[in-house]
This record gives structure tokens, sequence and C-alpha cells, in this order.
């Protein structure tokens, strides 16, 4: 998975469509979520298309495995990822991944249905990796 830092030096040089075809880019790249574990457990609530992100952790480091029915939402998936992507469950808990995001500038660059589940994901991202940080 590439940077956040990578992606947005990538972002920057882009406009409009370029930046959506790098969005589907970027979820083409996801590492495969298998089908199983895309239950109703790894739903994220509030999504306009449906998005499962399922955690994983190899000692203190979370991974996670996600996707998305729809191809610029799971783009939008994989450029949350690559914010907290192989990190320490505490570092990502205490991560203000919503300000790292901030330079894609999503709520002005997408529409609304596209961004609304956002926040969603990322308050997930941050109870499971407070929760993992805790034990």
């Amino acid at each position: 998975m590439r940077s956040l830092h990578d992606i947005r030096e990538e972002y920057e040089f882009l406009e409009g469509d370029e930046r959506y075809r790098l969005l589907i880019e970027l979820g083409r790249d996801l590492e495969e979520m298998p089908a199983p574990l895309k239950t109703d457990a790894t739903l994220v609530r509030g999504c306009s298309a449906s998005v499962w992100i399922y955690p994983t952790q190899n000692g203190d480091q979370l991974h996670f495995l996600a996707d998305s029915n729809a191809a610029i939402t799971k783009g939008i998936v994989a450029l949350v990822l690559s914010a907290v992507q192989d990190r320490p469950a505490k570092e990502v808990a205490e991560m203000d991944i919503t300000a790292a995001l901030d330079p894609f500038d999503l709520k002005n660059q997408l529409s609304s249905n596209r961004t609304q589940g956002i926040p969603n994901m990322i308050a997930l991202i941050r109870e499971t990796a407070s929760r993992i940080a805790a034990d």
C-alpha cells in the first residue's frame, strides 16, 4: 500500500476526473478481502455504498482488510487505510485521521453521498485501535 504522503503528492498534481481515476486505482490496489469476512459485523454503517473493514493485528501493529461494492468508495477506503495501515494500535488510536485526510479536500472534491461514511470508517478504525491498545 502506498503511503498517504506519496498519494497526496500525486493527488495535488491532478484535477477533476484524474483524481477520480487515482481513487479508483487505489481501490483496485487494496489487498483482497475474503468474501467470508464481508459480514454484517464488518459492515460500516452510514455509507452510501457497502463498505466492510476487518481489523487484524501482528503484535501491536494493526492491519486492515477492506472492500466496497463501489469503485470510488473503495478508493476512499484505501485512502483512509493508507493513513493507518500497519501502524501501532496506540498510534492509530491517538491519530487525527480526519486531519491527515484534510489536504485531499474530499468534501469539495466528491459528492456528499460519497463522503458521508468517512467519519464512520474513521470512528470504527479508532475504536478498534483503542480497544487493541488497551489490551
